[in-house]
């Protein structure tokens, strides 16, 4: 179909603009219309060249035209546009957070530790308030920051080295696992819920609130689960139950928006409880589901070439912890998608080696095909615990 205009067209189904081909091709047809068909216009022509840089210049502000079109979409908008969109909405991306853990500081009396780090044996940093003093019973706890934004973990017992040495300070511990941070959202989270938080006042209740709670500061991931059957069901859920799975956010915000949304006659489950004042003035005990942590690494072994580089490995490491680090509660880990990860699939350094086997280890437990997550449970992987095991071809 031959062009009637060069200009971006906006119709019923949005916008679209001819490619720098068709307005080449246009531009060579109004051409010859002027100095007729006998003109030589191929691209070692000077006219030729003309037409091309003209075509270029049309074809590069239609480009931006359909950007800016774009843009005022939640679906299609990115970075900053997307950002701005999501305020309609009454909602906003949310920032990159630093994780936290309560730390048991030991030592003689009296003692003053002024901007303490600590350790823990992956050699992340944790930073203490900025002035401790330890009171006479020679310890105190304390919550203290990752040094660094996004997802740390530091496991149970493993925050034991002290960085600032202070006289009087003997020792420190973490008896808990962090409270795991979470990364800036990135535009595919945040156009999710956007679309989630449109069903806030949907006809479905638990949709409605599953949108809600999604809206809430900090809360990263949840699911609801209802069994509306007269039995139990397989997740352990009593009948006629609701099971909503939070992870992260106040637990308070979450118990408040669970009674309001919550449908009479409905029993709720899970291992969190929170005490609402209902709008007669009664207490009201609400309960949801917070997630246990699965730690997810892997065992891979490859085969690599003359070409291979150490930066490879980090990056597949890396891939692999960015795949497990956006599952959802219970998603499923398989092993069609972790070797797309490890391939590299369109980095130049996919070339350099081959994945022969990948091993899912989750809590310490070997697994060689697909992996499940548990009822209730989110994925946490650190690249840093990734074993890569290289033979050279």
């Amino acid at each position: 179909m031959a062009l009637t205009t060069v200009a971006p067209v906006i119709d019923e189904s949005g916008i679209t603009a001819p490619t720098y081909d068709q307005v080449l091709l246009y531009l060579k047809d109004k051409y010859r219309s002027i100095y007729g068909n006998d003109v030589y216009l191929e691209n070692d022509s000077l006219d030729g060249q003309f037409l091309g840089i003209l075509s270029l210049v049309i074809s590069d502000v239609n480009a931006v035209c359909v950007k800016t079109y774009n843009s005022f979409n939640p679906k299609t908008a990115n970075t900053d546009a997307l950002t701005r969109n999501v305020k309609i909405n009454g909602i906003a991306r949310s920032l990159a957070t630093y994780s936290t853990v309560d730390v048991t500081i030991t030592g003689l009396s009296g003692t003053l530790i002024r901007a303490g780090i600590v350790a823990d044996k992956n050699n992340n940093k944790w930073i203490l308030p900025l002035n401790i003093t330890i009171p006479p019973s020679g310890f105190i706890t304390v919550s203290a920051t990752a040094e660094k934004a996004g997802a740390i973990l530091a496991s149970a017992n493993t925050i034991k080295t002290i960085l600032t040495p202070t006289r009087g300070w003997q020792g420190v511990n973490n008896q808990n696992s962090s409270s795991i941070g979470q990364d800036a959202e990135t535009n595919a989270k945040l156009r999710q819920r956007q679309a989630l938080s449109v069903a806030i006042p949907s006809q479905s209740m638990p949709e409605g609130l599953r949108g809600a709670i999604l809206d809430l500061p900090n809360v990263t991931r949840c699911k609801y689960f209802e069994n509306k059957e007269t039995v139990s069901d397989g997740n352990g859920l009593p009948p006629k139950s609701l099971c909503v799975i939070v992870y992260g956010g106040d637990s308070q915000a979450i118990g408040n928006l669970i009674q309001k949304y919550k449908s009479m006659g409905c029993a709720l489950y899970g291992n969190t409880n929170v005490t609402v004042v209902n709008v007669y003035g009664d207490a009201e005990t609400i309960s949801f589901y917070r997630p246990d942590v699965v730690n997810i690494t892997f065992k891979l072994q490859i085969t690599t070439y003359e070409s291979y580089s150490a930066d490879t490995a980090d990056s597949i490491c890396k891939l692999l912890a960015e795949y497990v680090n956006a599952l959802d509660i219970g998603d499923k880990i398989t092993q069609n998608k972790l070797y797309g990860a490890a391939n590299l699939y369109g980095a130049e350094q996919s070339q350099t080696y081959e994945v022969s086997s990948i091993k899912i280890v989750a809590n310490g437990a070997e697994h060689l095909g697909d992996y499940i997550l548990p009822f209730g449970c989110v994925a946490f992987c650190d690249p840093a615990l990734i074993e890569i095991e290289v033979t050279s071809g």
